[in-house]
Parts: C-alpha cells; sequence; structure tokens
C-alpha cells in the first residue's frame, strides 16, 4: 500500500516516487492515508519528505580532461574528422613551408649555399618540389650545392 503514498507524494512535490522517503515509526499512519489530502498532511507533519536530487559525480570526467589535455585520449576511436578537417591542408602545407625556407635562409645565412642555389631551391620548394625539410637536406647533399670552404 505504500506504493500508492509514494505516488501521491510525488505527484505534490512534482518528482519521482524514488525520491520520496516514508518515515517507517509513522507507517500506520501512513497506511491509513489514502487521498492527496491526507498525504499532504503528512507532508506538512514531516512523516513523508522528499529526498534530495543526485547529481553525477564528475571525477572520471576530470580525471579524462587532464589527460586529453596532456593529448592523450586522441586514437582514431575518438577522432570524428577526416584528417584535412582537423588539420586542413593548407595549414600543413604552411608548417612545411616555413620549415623549409628557415632551413634555406639558415644555410644562406652559414654561407653555405650561393645566391643562385638558394633562389633555385627557394623555387622547388614554392613549386612544392620536397615532401619534407629532410628531403630538402637529402637534395642538397645529393646535388653538391652546399658551398665548400
Amino acid at each position: 500500500m505504500k506504493s500508492l503514498q509514494k505516488r501521491l507524494a510525488g505527484k505534490i512535490f512534482g518528482c519521482s516516487p524514488k525520491r520520496i522517503h516514508l518515515d517507517t515509526e509513522q507507517a500506520a499512519q501512513i497506511k491509513e492515508s489514502i487521498t492527496r489530502a491526507d498525504v499532504r498532511g503528512l507532508i506538512k507533519k514531516g512523516t513523508i519528505t522528499r529526498l534530495p536530487e543526485q547529481g553525477i559525480s564528475h571525477g572520471r570526467y576530470r580525471i579524462a580532461l587532464k589527460a586529453r589535455r596532456k593529448g592523450r585520449r586522441a586514437g582514431p576511436g575518438s577522432r570524428k574528422g577526416a584528417g584535412t578537417a582537423r588539420t586542413p591542408r593548407k595549414q600543413v602545407w604552411i608548417c612545411t613551408i616555413r620549415a623549409q625556407r628557415a632551413f634555406l635562409v639558415r644555410l644562406r645565412a652559414g654561407n653555405h649555399l650561393t645566391t643562385q642555389s638558394y633562389r633555385q631551391l627557394y623555387r622547388k620548394a614554392k613549386g612544392g618540389y620536397f615532401r619534407s625539410e629532410r628531403h630538402l637536406k637529402l637534395y642538397v647533399e645529393e646535388q653538391g650545392l652546399i658551398k665548400k670552404r
């Protein structure tokens, strides 16, 4: 019979019957109350009370977030967009060309390249001839473009 009282109290409180607490010492009195008015009277007395809402613990979430900020938990299962959506082609190009140009500038500053070979390599880099800075290094060594001292 307690389920009826819990249901009525839930309706009155505007919450789930699961959150209703009935005082076990007043069991007989609770059993007798079968109308909403009776239940309201018991609520006023404090025989029927509402339990606080239970939140969701953010502990595990915080731990995972900390790991994500370190760069963990970014495996293939966590990725939504395509590779080019996560880092656009243009961004990849910018990074590679900047590295190559910086390498060429270092070579020129160290007086390892002639102006002609620097310009030639610069244009090749601009045209996308080199895959990476390492590829550019290999090309320079193979072609023997580094000046002899």
